[in-house]
């Protein structure tokens, strides 16, 4: 049962988790990676600074959150999805947090212990649920009145809100017939929705589909990999979709051996496909680059012959240096000093010539690229990210947000204060804005002295200024991933199935 607004104000507020020093498992169950496992309700939250009138809709972001313990070691990607939301109207905030009722969470709800082990454990093709859990825990899209909640190895999960319940899998009325990315792409003036899915053990490898504004699949085709990679995120352009086939690969034969099920492979190099938006996964154009790793698209966009892309780019990856609780800490410290680090990088790819060209943008740690999303697939000149710092054991940390003017090259970043850490940061423009940056930015951060979590706003324009207003939560939010803002209108005209 959600806890009332006089349990709120009783809360106490430095009920710290698990420290790393008590915790028995996974690193990624301490501190505040640690879940939080009460849904909480709360009215009139208090505010420092002030709430923008003009501000009506409802900030929503997703993570992972495990019910239960583990089955075996725990990474951090494996926990089940749980939505914390802000709901701001008329310059005040309410806040609540629920799971996604998801098939395997409502399996594992019945059976009071989990039921699934994760990615540094292998597949139990013998668990009669299946081998995997469909944990929905990563990111949000709104689309055809619809919020949805992401996970790249399934179905979507239809989320109404604000009361943020879980409606069940959404397959577009049994049309969905492969895996849906966590990373959708909107165009905001067609109102189509672009996506795709990976296999990790059989082809199609790799398959991508189209959703009309009304809300319907028209238009699905393969595209044919020598083998299953991690393909987290894609791109589109006005007329184009683009692929990344990195080296970081999956072989069910390996894990058959005892080995690994996911390998670095840098001798096979990354490759980017281009394609039309409607295109056949035979039209599919390959541009070959040395070996990199990209976690997430900032954007992208055409420029005369050019096909223009801004992402998060790092040298390599290893899935497990997010998980591995066993390691001895002077270990994992040596290990820190040779640690890939994200850094905001440029693809030209000539459509006339083949030509790639890459340059850096930044040599800041950094990811979680957003950008005013009216912009998706067009040129764009301001991007927003979180920027990173590694704790002793690895954990990565979100100590500041950073914006980019990509016209002028200026980047300027808005640290969180000493003890404090955040997440993604999400645009949200304002009504009526005049400029691409007219809005928000906002994120949730945590302070590990009070033990207490914020719903931070800035001023998109006057970014290095004080937030213009900190909305106080009830309970600690666990770090996350992504998240999204759903405003007013889109709630009132949001479909109930």
């Amino acid at each position: 049962m959600p806890l009332t607004v006089r349990k709120f104000l009783n809360t106490d507020f430095r009920r710290n988790p698990l420290t790393l020093e008590t915790c028995p498992t996974s690193p990624y169950l301490c501190d505040n990676f640690a879940p939080v496992r009460e849904e909480v309700t709360a009215d009139n939250l208090p505010v420092i600074g002030e709430l923008p009138q003009d501000l009506d809709g409802m900030f929503i972001r997703n993570g992972p959150n495990p019910q239960f313990d583990p089955l075996g070691r725990y990474h951090w990607f494996d926990g089940d999805g749980m939505l914390h939301g802000v709901r701001i109207a008329n310059g005040s905030a309410s806040y609540r947090n629920r799971y996604v009722r998801t098939k395997g969470w409502e399996l594992e709800r019945e059976a009071g212990r989990a039921l699934f082990t994760g990615l540094l454990e292998p597949p139990r093709f013998d668990n009669p649920h299946g081998p995997f859990k469909n944990a929905a825990n990563t990111a949000l899209v709104w689309h055809d009145g619809r919020l949805l909640a992401l996970w790249e190895g399934g179905e979507p999960h239809h989320i109404r809100v604000p009361g943020l319940e879980t409606v069940g899998p959404y397959t577009y009325c049994g049309k969905l017939l492969h895996a849906f990315t966590a990373h959708p792409k909107v165009d905001a003036q067609t109102g189509e929705l672009f996506f795709f899915g990976y296999n990790v053990i059989r082809p199609p490898y790799l398959q991508y589909s189209v959703v009309s504004a009304a809300g319907e699949i028209v238009h699905t085709t393969p595209i044919e990999l020598p083998i299953g990679v991690m393909m987290h995120d894609f791109a589109i352009t006005e007329r184009f979709a683009i692929f990344m086939n990195h080296p970081y690969t999956f072989s069910l034969e390996r894990a058959l051996r005892g080995e690994p099920i996911a390998k670095w492979e840098p001798d096979r190099g990354s490759h980017f496909g281009i394609m039309p938006r409607y295109g056949s996964g035979s039209e599919v154009r390959w541009f070959s680059t040395d070996p990199c790793y990209v976690f997430h698209v900032l954007n992208a966009f055409e420029e005369g012959d050019e096909v223009v892309l801004d992402a998060c780019s790092l040298p390599s990856v290893d899935l497990a240096e997010l998980g591995d609780e066993e390691e001895p800490v002077a270990a994992r410290e040596r290990q820190l000093s040779s640690q890939a680090k994200n850094h905001l990088h440029r693809w030209r790819f000539d459509l006339m010539t083949g030509a790639v060209r890459q340059e850096p943008l930044d040599d800041t740690d950094t990811d979680f690229p957003r950008i005013n999303e009216a912009l998706v697939g067009r040129a764009n000149r301001y991007g927003y990210t979180a920027r990173f710092v590694r704790d002793r054991w690895g954990r990565p940390l979100a100590d500041a947000l950073v914006k980019y003017d990509l016209a002028t090259g200026r980047s300027i970043p808005h640290p969180f204060g000493r003890g404090r850490s955040g997440g993604e940061g999400v645009f949200v423009p304002r009504p009526r804005a005049r400029s691409e940056d007219d809005g928000y930015v906002m994120t949730f951060v945590y302070d590990d002295r009070e033990g207490t979590s914020e719903l931070v706003i800035f001023d998109a324009q006057n970014f290095d200024a004080p937030p213009v207003a900190r909305v106080i939560l009830p309970q600690r939010v666990p770090y996350g991933f992504h998240g999204a803002w759903v405003g007013a209108a889109q709630m009132a005209s949001q479909r109930e199935a």
